[in-house]
């Protein structure tokens, strides 16, 4: 596995992990309702694109396939961390959190879901508030979380 900078042309492929992950990876702790509200499918690609760009971003491949990526701003807020859904427990997320947080100085905020909480505890995160967000007009609970 290689862990490389973000490049646009990597943002629809991204998108697609995206979406395949939270459909398969997260559907223990969500409801199909709540996961169709998180990762509709339909996301705006120059959006996305836009926020890679703006943000450190980058994407492990594995024999010429991504298989996760992340980003994180300068601010330390870590926005994005997804690894396919046929890649888990590889140590994928991990290394790229590694890359992420080595890049900021200073605290590292991140919104972690339910599933992702344990992965982002045993790097030393800890809760500061459970909350609940609103998209598509569904709730999903999810946790501020900071290191």
């Amino acid at each position: 596995m290689i862990i490389r900078k973000y490049q646009p042309a990597d943002c629809k492929t991204l998108t697609e992990l995206f979406y395949d992950t939270v459909h398969t990876v997260n559907a223990a702790d969500y409801t199909e309702e709540q996961l169709n509200a998180w990762a509709a499918g339909n996301v705006d690609l120059e959006e996305w694109n836009r926020s890679f760009l703006e943000s450190y971003s980058l994407v492990a491949v594995k024999d010429d396939v991504i298989i996760g990526f992340g980003n994180i701003s300068k601010t330390g807020y870590l926005d994005r961390l997804y690894v396919h859904k046929d890649h888990q427990g590889e140590g994928v997320a991990a290394a790229i959190c590694d890359r992420l947080e080595e890049a900021v100085q200073g605290k590292i905020i991140t919104h972690a879901s339910i599933t992702a909480r344990p992965f982002f505890e045993k790097r030393g995160y800890r809760v500061i508030k459970k909350q609940q967000v609103k998209r598509q007009g569904m709730i999903l609970e999810n946790f501020v979380m900071e290191k």
